[in-house]
């Protein structure tokens, strides 16, 4: 990509009505675009990581078992009236709308309701279990308080699963499998070290639920770290019994706060019962399908990540989601030599797979490196000519370090 074709720009002051460091950083760097309080675009820049997130997820829930697909963001009533989530006093972040002719429609605030009716289609013998599907599919909550740039918005993307199983045995299974794979989806991300498993109320259905929490100063939530079992409560459940249940001691806990990036529930027959998703086992009777949920919203998990790996000058992409791997910048001035040297090297890279954003404007190499440090890509590749003249090219990688001047060779051997 040539930064001279990206139709965004960078912006030198940080939007006046954003609160968040994120996005602040990420409106500046042109990777998102206000529409309203709590509803945001996805530019070119943005785009690219939020689906590195996505394909991320992607590759651990099928390697679980997920079988992906995409449902419908409007939803009718019938089904929520049977679980008792469509009255707006029980539930009151939906948005809805009426039909030209007076049928009252929802948009989906969450899925339970329409999977579990969607499954009753397809299950009905124990040979027809375990499922696990799943999706990322669009969301949206009426929230009273939309703020922090993209981590709470009305308007948003999320990963759930589902899970269907015939016995609490089998959920139990797959619910370890599910926090296993969590781990590995945050650390990929480059979060694994902040982030950690929590343990929060479970409601009627089970003990605990799980939430997958990462320290930040900026987060809304406060739990109480044990740093060297590398396991969390929410403050919501961090009392005694609690505590001696899991083993933790209070004295040896700390408390931080944190942003919620991912959360399990044990659902049991909650949805099912009601909805009449059931199984026959091999005798001929008949039991509710127990389920589970599982949810990662990748918007919060990239606004996350611009949130806690960023510095004063900006943003810092771990390489396995950053939309680009290097920024080529050339400072040719009026030499015609440098331009074709970044030339070489931005299409051997390509040619090597490495993923390059080629700074070929025509503006100042200060706002050339103001750029860089904001986009924050992984590494920063010059071409000018100094490093003709020594004939090698300088590298410095965002996360810090040194300048470096290196041989061609030496670069494409690095980054391929």
């Amino acid at each position: 990509m040539l930064q001279s074709q990206l139709f965004t720009r960078t912006r030198k002051e940080a939007p006046k009505d954003e609160v968040s460091r994120s996005a602040e950083l990420l409106i500046r760097g042109g990777y998102i675009y206000k529409e309203m309080a709590g509803v945001y675009t996805y530019l070119p820049l943005g785009l690219r990581v939020l689906n590195k997130i996505i394909g991320i997820i992607r590759e651990e829930m099928d390697a679980i078992g997920g079988q992906e697909i995409l449902m419908t963001s409007l939803q009718e009533s019938s089904k929520w009236e049977k679980t008792d989530r469509w009255d707006d006093k029980k539930v009151d972040i939906w948005f809805k709308t009426t039909l030209t002719n007076g049928a009252t429609l929802g948009l989906a605030n969450t899925h339970e309701e329409a999977i579990t009716a969607m499954m009753a289609a397809y299950v009905q013998s124990y040979q027809d279990l375990p499922q696990y599907v799943y999706q990322f599919q669009t969301k949206f909550r009426n929230e009273l308080r939309a703020k922090s740039g993209i981590m709470r918005t009305r308007e948003f993307i999320m990963k759930d699963l589902y899970s269907f199983t015939k016995t609490t045995e089998e959920l139990d299974q797959f619910y370890e499998k599910a926090i296993t794979a969590y781990k590995k989806i945050f650390q990929r991300i480059g979060l694994g070290d902040k982030t950690y498993v929590t343990f929060a109320s479970g409601g009627i259905f089970s003990k605990y639920s799980h939430e997958f929490q990462t320290i930040c100063n900026a987060g809304e939530d406060t739990i109480y770290i044990d740093e060297e079992k590398k396991v969390a409560v929410n403050l919501e459940v961090c009392q005694p019994e609690v505590l001696e249940d899991l083993k933790l001691k209070k004295e040896e806990l700390v408390a931080k706060k944190a942003i919620e990036v991912g959360n399990i529930f044990k659902l049991g027959t909650r949805f099912s019962e009601p909805l009449g998703l059931t199984y026959t086992d091999e005798s001929g009777a008949k039991y509710p399908v127990v389920m589970g949920s599982y949810g990662i919203g990748p918007g919060r998990v990239l606004g996350t990540v611009a949130e806690v790996l960023s510095d004063n000058k900006g943003l810092i992409w771990p390489k396995s989601i950053a939309p680009f791997t290097v920024h080529l910048i050339s400072l040719q001035g009026k030499s015609e030599s440098v331009l074709q040297k970044t030339k070489i090297v931005y299409e051997e890279l390509q040619k090597k797979g490495v993923e390059v954003l080629w700074d070929d404007r025509s503006v100042s190499a200060g706002e050339k490196f103001a750029d860089s440090d904001l986009l924050g890509l992984p590494y920063r590749v010059v071409v000018s000519e100094k490093t003709l003249a020594e004939n090698k090219v300088e590298l410095k990688e965002r996360t810090g370090g040194e300048v470096k001047l290196i041989l061609e060779k030496d670069l494409y051997e690095l980054l391929a």
